[in-house]
C-alpha cells in the first residue's frame, strides 16, 4: 500500500516569533511538509508561483501586501492551495474580508498546536475550518447589515430545490448538520447530501462561502 502524499504547507506572518512557532508545529507532524515561511503577502504569492502548495497559513496584517490581497491573488490561480487566515479575531476586523476573498477559514493566533494541525488536515480534505459556533460569532462581530438585494437573493434561491433552500438558510446562520437535521426533521446523512448539492449548484467551495453568499445577497442579516 502506497504512503499518502504529505501535505505541503507554507506560512506567511510578519512576526518572526509567530512564524517560528507555526513552523515548529508543522514540522513536528509526519504528514505535513513545510515548504517555506515568509514575512509578507507579496512574498507568499511569489512562493506559491514557485512551488506546488496544498495549504497556506496567512496573517492578515502584513507589510507590502496584506493577507486579504494575498489570499485573493492566490485563490484566483488554477489548482490554488487552500488558505487559512490566522487572526487575533477581537482586534482584527479584516478576517471576514479575507474569507470573502477566498480563504477556507481562520484560526485564532492563540490556537493550540493540535488545533492548527487538525485545521490544516481538514482544509486539505476540502472542508472549512470554521466551526458553526465560530461562524456565528464571526458574522455577528464583523458583518454590517447589507442592503436588501431581492434580485440577487431570488437568483440564488432559484438554483435550489425547496428543501435545499431550507438547508442553505440554516447553514448560513451557522447551524451544524446535527442542528439542521433536528430543526428540519431530517437525518444527518440527508442534510449532508443536501449541503453537498447546494454547494455544487452555487459554485461554492465550503460552508464558509455559503455564509458569505447568504449575507451578501441579503438572504440572511446579522442577528437573524
Amino acid at each position: 500500500m502506497s504512503t499518502p502524499a504529505r501535505i505541503r504547507v507554507a506560512i506567511a506572518d510578519d512576526q518572526e516569533l509567530m512564524r517560528s512557532a507555526l513552523a515548529m508545529v508543522v514540522g513536528s507532524q509526519p504528514d505535513l511538509d513545510l515548504i517555506g515561511e515568509v514575512g509578507d503577502g507579496a512574498a507568499l504569492v511569489e512562493l506559491c508561483l514557485r512551488h506546488r502548495l496544498d495549504v497556506v497559513l496567512v496573517d492578515v496584517r502584513m507589510p507590502r501586501m496584506d493577507g486579504i490581497e494575498a489570499t485573493r491573488q492566490i485563490v484566483s490561480r488554477r489548482d490554488a492551495p487552500r488558505v487559512i487566515v490566522v487572526t487575533t479575531f477581537d482586534l482584527d476586523e479584516y478576517a471576514f474580508a479575507a474569507i470573502r476573498a477566498g480563504a477556507s477559514g481562520f484560526l485564532l493566533k492563540d490556537a493550540r498546536a493540535e488545533e492548527i494541525v487538525d485545521a490544516i488536515r481538514v482544509v486539505h480534505a476540502g472542508h472549512a475550518v470554521v466551526s458553526p459556533p465560530t461562524t456565528r460569532r464571526l458574522i455577528a462581530h464583523l458583518v454590517a447589515a447589507p442592503a436588501t438585494n431581492d434580485g440577487e437573493a431570488q437568483r440564488v434561491l432559484e438554483q435550489l430545490t425547496a428543501r435545499e433552500q431550507d438547508v442553505f438558510l440554516e447553514v448560513a446562520k451557522g447551524a451544524s448538520n446535527a442542528e439542521i437535521a433536528k430543526r428540519l426533521f431530517l437525518s444527518e446523512a440527508t442534510v449532508k447530501t443536501h449541503v453537498g448539492h447546494l454547494l455544487g449548484k452555487l459554485g461554492l467551495r465550503d460552508r464558509v462561502q455559503a455564509v458569505v453568499l447568504a449575507y451578501e445577497s441579503g438572504l440572511v442579516r446579522p442577528g437573524a
